[in-house]
């Protein structure tokens, strides 16, 4: 069985006011504002658009699926 060690992303990225988080998509740090009713990504200073959230989503459940096979 193989294994990967993440490492510590929310030590760099703190809560931040105003938004939920940090959560970890792959290694990308982003934040979900209830107001905008959308991720932030704090690299970019810009909201994650929904179909590469989509993708994100998907890439995570394959992830999980290949890890529980």
């Amino acid at each position: 069985m193989a294994y990967v060690v993440m490492p510590n992303l929310t030590a760099k990225f703190g809560p931040r006011k105003g938004l939920e988080g940090p959560f970890n998509f792959s290694g990308r740090v982003l934040y979900y504002d209830n107001k905008e009713g959308s991720y932030y990504d704090p690299l970019t200073d810009f909201y994650v658009e929904q179909d590469e959230m989509n993708m994100l989503h998907n890439e995570l459940m394959r992830m999980l699926d290949k890890a529980g096979a």
